[in-house]
């Protein structure tokens, strides 16, 4: 194991032991700027900063709404898609695995692209399409949902094949008991399928509030072209335009702790939820 400990502490624990060193910093110039940087003890002065600062509080607020739009769509999409490939009367599994998974194949940036070439008004085939029936799509102007189309369009495939592998390792004795007691293929779908499935039900949630706390490259490729997009529209980006475009790493790194504190504890309450009612479930089926 000490390959991965050694991986592990130069990948992950030294930067972050760098970020909250830097966040504890800011830096002044003396002199009208002729006198050089001078790097100040700050304490928590750039905590309180970004904590003060309306657009960091805004990028938690998008966050926020994204999450409550992407988090079940994805979900309940790739789940109901993994049941759908797993019945008795589904036809070319294979076929529809691997195309359903290939979105997730592309890049990050390079679908963000695709799909504003999509938006773009002027430019896109679908808004003109669309136009010429007469329907408006202002895609753009509504720059949440624009965001999670994207997201969807990413993950579900990549979702689907976790589903579908831990509804493949269901004992088959266990579904056809459940078809000899006379349950139909959605009962035995609702009752019997998803209760097995729900420690991927649980990994899946985690892994997408921590990759939803993280959405950066969708937003950063559409910003020039969605109005309601601007630089600091995430917490990401707020760390990203202080560090890069206003040189303030003390701020930025304040913001970036702050993000993982949130992160680690939406993590603790999602696995603290999922454990709680996965020991719940099996002391009412004791």
């Amino acid at each position: 194991m000490l390959p991965f400990f050694v991986l592990f502490t130069v990948c992950t624990l030294i930067p972050i032991g760098n970020a909250v060193y830097l966040s504890l910093y800011r830096e002044e110039r003396s002199g009208l700027g002729f006198g050089g940087v001078e790097r100040v003890f700050a304490g928590l002065g750039n905590y309180a900063s970004a904590l003060e600062d309306s657009a960091f509080r805004d990028g938690f607020l998008n966050l926020a709404l994204y999450c409550l739009l992407y988090i079940p769509l994805m979900t309940g999409f790739s789940l109901l898609l993994a049941l759908l490939l797993d019945s008795a009367l589904a036809r070319a599994k294979r076929f529809f695995q691997l195309a359903l998974f290939l979105p997730h194949a592309v890049p990050g940036i390079i679908a963000a692209l695709i799909w504003m070439y999509l938006y773009t008004p002027g430019v896109s085939p679908v808004i003109g399409a669309l136009d010429a029936a007469g329907l408006q799509a202002d895609v753009l102007g509504a720059p949440v949902p624009a965001v999670v189309n994207i997201a969807l369009w990413e993950w579900t495939g990549y979702n689907l094949i976790i589903f579908f592998a831990a509804l493949q390792a269901i004992p088959r004795e266990v579904l056809e008991a459940s078809v000899v007691d006379g349950a139909g293929p959605l009962r035995t779908a609702l009752s019997i399928k998803v209760p097995l499935i729900r420690p991927s039900l649980a990994m899946v949630g985690l892994f997408t509030v921590i990759g939803s706390l993280q959405l950066f490259t969708e937003p950063m490729i559409l910003h020039g072209a969605a109005p309601g997009v601007v630089t600091t529209w995430t917490p990401n980006m707020y760390a990203y335009t202080a560090a890069f475009e206003r040189n303030d790493y003390g701020l930025a790194a304040a913001a970036s702790v702050l993000l993982a504190l949130a992160a680690a504890a939406l993590s603790f309450l999602v696995t603290r939820f999922s454990g709680g009612r996965s020991t719940e479930a099996k002391g009412t089926e004791a």
